[in-house]
Formats: structure tokens, C-alpha cells, sequence
């Protein structure tokens, strides 16, 4: 299985054109998850936020872990 997601995936990750633009978009959701985590007050909504910076983050290393 993991074979077939990261040969599915190739493509995507090594064409600039199309992963250029989804790093911008998750950078852009980091800074706006970045700011509802400055005015947070909640600790529950603070991890949940934590969590969602975790996993974009993670997104933003998938070309390394695809190609790897």
C-alpha cells in the first residue's frame, strides 16, 4: 500500500507547478491557525490548534517523506 500512495503521489510533490502553490496554501493556514492560537483562551481549543499546526506541518514535508 504505501508503495502505490507514494508512486500515486510523485507526480504532485516533483511538479512545481502544482506543489508550489499547496506549500503557499498551508503556509497561509499555519499563520491564520497561528494568530486563532494567540487569541485562544480555552486550553481544549489551544491543543486542538496545536494539533492542526502539527498536521499542516506535516504537509509541508510530505515531498521529503514521498521522496525519501
Amino acid at each position: 500500500m504505501k508503495l502505490v500512495v507514494n508512486n500515486t503521489l510523485k507526480p504532485f510533490v516533483n511538479n512545481p507547478k502544482l506543489y508550489n502553490p499547496f506549500l503557499e496554501e498551508i503556509a497561509e493556514r499555519i499563520a491564520l491557525t497561528h494568530v486563532a492560537l494567540e487569541q485562544s483562551r480555552e486550553p481544549d481549543e489551544i491543543f486542538r490548534l496545536q494539533g492542526e499546526v502539527r498536521v499542516l506541518r506535516s504537509l509541508m514535508r510530505l515531498r521529503d517523506k514521498i521522496n525519501g
